[in-house]
């Protein structure tokens, strides 16, 4: 076998081993989400708004890898469920902003100690020193996927 096939052959079994890994991984997170009747979209956004405080919802999506019409969509759901809520900007009223509700805090400040320790468990087959070894790694793909990304 030629040394270019080699590196086909590298390159496939890492995209295929990060794929595996990311759709276990997210099963375990998953799963998790949906007993508190949301799904991973729905908690990305609201995980979002909790953590980094109000957001256009024009920014929302590149924030989340999601369109930005399925936010609208989203931000509908977390409103029926008294989780986010819409603010119109004060200075621009083009601007519409998502804000986590006190409920929306409360809701996130009870499942998200248990979240962490779902995702805590599911990387558990990797040593502290190695989760940070490959997240190093990943981080680096990702930058230059994106960067090569035409």
């Amino acid at each position: 076998m030629s040394e270019s096939n080699d590196i086909k052959n590298e390159a496939l079994d890492l995209y295929i081993a990060l794929s595996r890994a990311s759709q276990w991984v997210n099963a375990h997170g998953d799963r998790d989400i949906r007993r508190h009747g949301l799904n991973r979209t729905e908690f990305g956004v609201l995980e979002l708004l909790y953590h980094r405080g109000p957001q256009p919802l024009q920014q929302i999506g590149g924030k989340v890898l999601m369109s930005s019409g399925n936010i609208t969509y989203v931000i509908d759901k977390l409103e029926k469920k008294s989780l986010v809520r819409r603010r119109t900007s004060k200075e621009d009223r083009r601007l519409i902003y998502a804000e986590v509700t006190d409920e929306g805090c409360r809701f996130i400040e009870e499942i998200f100690p248990e979240h962490t320790s779902v995702i805590e468990q599911a990387t558990a087959g990797l040593t502290p020193e190695e989760k940070r070894a490959a997240s190093e790694l990943l981080k680096k793909l990702g930058k230059y996927a994106q960067q090569s990304y035409k």
